[in-house]
């Protein structure tokens, strides 16, 4: 039974942005910082996590894909991104924080035969959460994202190479809205993130004082062995080691972030069936239509079927 007394409505949201985002919007508030969230529909509850630096409205095209069909869909904004709280601190964003918070979620919820989805960061927080209540969670989809702890020292990325540039890189992510400027950039399609889109994904980060989360979770990537991330991802990749759920993984080839990341989470998820895309590191907005075949047919597997004697 959920916990009504840490849920209320969420706060209105501009008209143009409202008609982007037509359905129930709620706030999970028994948290360390109040959690907004998509909830909509009935069924077996689909959770679907974004990254870094987006929020739920990352998920509408899918979301909108899989409203007609008998699921629920449960879609949070990070603690620091989107409509849910911001904190300052940027030492409050570590792996398990996340997937704390989103475990509390999960719990006031009170949700059960759970299919997780998550995207970028969304992969491993959801790993975590999904730790941290096993007998909750029935199935899994993960697109652009990695569930798995470097062996060795971990190829690094101009992008994340450049989130560890002290000072140079505050002022970029402060100042310039980092890495929203240059989203496009990581694109199958650039075109997929027209000025439409970058309005919505610039608002909420559209205070200047608002803005710590980007940077701090691009400094939560592992750079090296001994990154302070490392233990908390482990608990993660050991989930994913030992899940026997079904699992799809749907990735977009053109992304330059984790395109390559396929084959490692492969390794992960052996059975998985895999829908290779020419999408980049925001498939949502390109090929949402596969993320919801893909959650829909993982939902559905197995039920209807006899149990054996």
């Amino acid at each position: 039974m959920e916990n009504t007394d840490q849920l209320t409505h969420a706060p209105p949201l501009p008209p143009w942005l409202e008609q982007e985002l037509p359905w129930r919007r709620r706030m999970f508030t028994g948290g360390d910082y109040p959690m907004h969230f998509i909830d909509e529909g009935s069924g077996p509850p689909v959770l679907m996590q974004h990254g870094n630096p987006t929020w739920c409205y990352l998920w509408r095209k899918v979301i909108g894909e899989l409203v007609s069909q008998p699921v629920r869909v449960i879609a949070p904004d990070l603690i620091g991104l989107g409509l849910s709280g911001k904190p300052r601190n940027a030492a409050i964003h570590t792996p398990a924080f996340h997937g704390e918070q989103l475990s509390k979620l999960i719990r006031a919820l009170d949700l059960e035969e759970i299919t997780v989805v998550g995207q970028d960061w969304g992969g491993p927080i959801t790993g975590l959460a999904a730790a941290l209540n096993p007998e909750r969670v029935r199935a899994a989809v993960f697109a652009n994202t990695s569930l798995r702890v470097p062996e060795k020292a971990p190829r690094v990325t101009p992008f994340h190479r450049f989130a560890n540039i002290p000072v140079l890189s505050d002022l970029a992510f402060r100042l310039l809205n980092f890495p929203l400027p240059v989203m496009r950039k990581v694109q199958g399609d650039p075109a997929s993130l027209g000025k439409a889109e970058m309005r919505a994904y610039r608002y909420p980060l559209r205070r200047f004082r608002d803005r710590t989360a980007p940077l701090a979770l691009a400094r939560m990537v592992p750079t090296h062995l001994d990154h302070p991330s490392i233990p908390h991802l482990t608990r993660a990749n050991r989930w994913a080691r030992e899940f026997g759920g079904p699992v799809e993984l749907v990735w977009g080839c053109r992304d330059p972030i984790l395109g390559r990341a396929l084959g490692s989470n492969r390794e992960l998820f052996p059975r998985a069936r895999v829908t290779e895309t020419e999408a980049g590191h925001f498939l949502q907005e390109e090929v949402p239509e596969a993320l919801a075949a893909a959650i829909l047919r993982v939902t559905s597997a197995g039920q209807g079927e006899e149990e054996p004697q």
